[in-house]
C-alpha cells in the first residue's frame, strides 16, 4: 500500500490536534516538516525566553544537510554535539595555551594548569560538590565505575559480601561489579523492574541487608529513559550505612544535579553526554571516601616522593590522576558547564520535558508500533519497536532522510531482556530536538511501514 506524504499529513494532522497545544514555539520552514501548530508554553515563557531557533544556532554539526535533508540528531544518549564556545575554548586552548600543567615555571604552564584547575572548580560548583578535590578527572563514566571498583570496592569487598544493581543498568555499571564479585568471592543482587521499566522498590528493600557492601545505579536509564528515585534509594541505603555509586551520564544532560542534595557517596558522568569534548568525564566523590582509597594507578602527578623502595602519595584530587589529563578535555568541559548554567537546568527541564511527552504521544499514533519503557518519569529516550519490521532496516531507511537513531542492544542487555527483546530503535533527545524533527521522525516510519517496510503483513 502506497501513500502520498499530503495524505498522511492530513491523517497525522487530526490526530495531533490534541497535543500540539501543549508544546513551544518551533518555527521552521514549512517545507521541513508536516504538521504546524502554535506550541507557545506559558509555563515555560514566564521562567525564561526558551528561543530554540538561537539555540540550535549554537551548534555547528546541527546546520549540515545528510542525504540532501537538513540533519536531524535523535542520537543524543549516545553523544551530544557541541556548542560552537566549547568548540572555541578547546581550539583556544591548543591555540594559546598548551602545555602541561602542574610544576612548570613558563607562562604557558601556568595559563594551563589555571585552565585545568578552573574547569574542575566549574564542575564542582555545577554538581553542587563541598570541594574541587571531590572532583576527579576521567576518561568518562566507564573509568570512573572501574575506578571505584577497583580501588573503593577491592577494600572493603569480602568473600560472601554482596553489591547490589538494578536491571536498568549499561554493561558499564555491571561488568566491574561482575569481575569485582568473582575475583573476591562475592555476590550480585538485582533489583527486579516492573512491565513500565521502573525499579520496584519494595524488592529494592528486600535485598538491602548487612551484607550488602554498595549500591550502583543510574540516575536515568539509557536504554528506556526510566528516571530512578535516587534520592529515596540513596536515603534506604544510609539507613543500613551503605554507600551508592550514581551513574549519573544519562542524568546530568537533562536536569540538575545536587550531589550535596541527593548525598550521593559517588557520582560519574561523562563529558560528551553534556555537551562537552569526548575523552574526559568526572567521578565526584566524597572526599572522606577518597582519602579512604587506595590509588588506582601509578605514574606521574598521582605521588610526591619515590624511591625504589617507597612511594608516598600525592593529595586529592591528584592521588587519582596519574599521567597526563585531557586537559582540553577538561577546558571544554568547563565551557560546556557554562553553557547549560546560561541556558539555566529548570528550562531545559521543562523543554525537553514537554518534547518527551510529545514525542510519547505522537509515536503512540503509529499502528503496531510498541514503546519499550513506559515510566511516569522518563527523560531523553523514545524506544521502541515495530513488530514484523527490521529495525536495521528501519534505521537505515531514516538515516537515508537525514535522521540518526540509535539502533541495537544500547549496551544494556538485561534491561531489554526484560521486555523479551535483544534491541530497540532508540530516538534520543536533547535541548536542541525540535517538535518539528518529532514530526519528521513519526512521517518517516509511517512512510516506510505504508511503502513496504513490514516483513509481514
Amino acid at each position: 500500500m502506497n501513500i502520498s506524504s499530503t495524505d498522511l499529513a492530513s491523517r497525522l494532522q487530526g490526530t495531533y490536534a490534541d497535543l500540539v497545544s501543549t508544546g513551544l514555539t518551533d518555527v521552521q520552514h514549512d517545507n521541513y516538516y508536516f504538521l504546524t501548530a502554535n506550541r507557545g508554553d506559558p509555563e515555560l515563557l514566564k521562567i525564561a525566553n526558551w528561543d530554540i531557533q538561537s539555540i540550535r544556532r549554537d551548534f555547528p554539526a546541527l546546520q549540515q544537510m545528510i542525504n540532501g535533508r537538513p540533519l536531524i540528531w535523535l542520537d543524543n544518549a549516545a553523544t551530544t554535539h557541541k556548542p560552537q564556545c566549547v568548540i572555541t575554548a578547546v581550539s583556544d586552548f591548543y591555540a594559546k595555551d598548551n602545555s602541561n600543567v602542574h610544576r612548570g615555571a613558563h607562562t604557558l604552564a601556568k595559563r594551563a594548569t589555571d585552565a585545568y584547575e578552573g574547569a574542575r572548580e566549574k564542575i564542582r560548583r555545577f554538581i553542587g560538590a563541598d570541594s574541587a578535590e571531590e572532583i576527579i578527572f576521567v576518561r568518562g563514566a566507564t573509568e570512573a565505575i572501574n575506578l571505584v571498583a577497583q580501588s573503593y570496592g577491592r577494600m572493603v569487598v569480602r568473600p560472601g559480601d554482596e553489591i547490589i544493581l538494578s536491571n536498568l543498568e549499561h554493561h558499564a555499571n555491571i561488568v566491574p561489579w561482575q569481575q569485582l564479585c568473582e575475583e573476591k568471592g562475592a555476590l550480585l543482587k538485582v533489583i527486579p523492574l516492573n512491565d513500565c521499566g521502573e525499579i520496584i522498590l519494595d524488592e529494592y528493600a528486600k535485598l538491602l541487608s548487612s551484607k550488602t557492601r554498595l549500591v550502583a545505579i543510574s540516575h536515568v536509564s539509557n536504554s528506556l529513559g526510566t528516571v530512578v528515585p535516587i534520592k529515596v534509594m540513596i536515603d534506604m541505603a544510609h539507613t543500613l550505612g551503605v554507600p551508592v555509586l550514581v551513574d549519573g551520564a544519562q542524568g546530568i544532560p537533562h536536569f540538575k544535579v545536587d550531589v550535596s542534595n541527593l548525598n550521593a557517596d559517588f557520582y560519574a558522568f561523562s563529558g560528551h553526554k553534556m555537551f562537552g569534548p569526548t575523552g574526559l568525564g568526572v567521578l565526584y566523590a566524597k572526599k572522606s571516601l577518597l582519602e579512604s582509597m587506595p590509588p588506582w594507578q601509578g605514574g606521574g602527578n598521582m605521588i610526591k616522593t619515590v624511591t625504589f623502595e617507597h612511594t608516598t602519595y600525592n593529595s586529592l584530587p591528584n592521588k587519582f590522576e596519574a599521567g597526563t589529563g585531557h586537559i582540553a578535555g577538561a577546558v571544554g568541559l568547563g565551557a560546556a558547564a557554562d553553557y547549560l548554567t546560561r541556558l539555566g537546568s529548570k528550562p531545559i527541564e521543562i523543554y525537553e520535558q514537554k518534547l518527551m511527552v510529545y514525542g510519547c504521544n505522537a509515536l503512540s499514533t503509529i499502528p503496531r508500533l510498541r514503546q519499550v519503557g513506559t515510566a511516569a518519569q522518563k527523560a531523553g529516550v523514545l524506544s521502541f519497536v515495530i513488530p514484523g519490521v527490521s529495525s536495521e532496516g528501519l534505521a537505515e531507511y531514516l538515516d537515508r532522510q537525514g535522521i540518526a537513531v540509535r539502533v541495537g542492544h544500547h549496551c544494556a542487555q538485561p534491561s531489554l531482556r526484560h521486555f523479551g527483546l535483544d534491541s530497540t530503535i532508540r530516538p534520543s533527545l536533547a535541548l536542541y530536538n525540535t517538535f518539528a524533527e518529532i514530526d519528521q521522525l513519526v512521517l518517516a516510519v509511517e512512510k516506510f511501514l505504508y511503502n513496504g517496510g513490514l516483513k509481514n503483513g
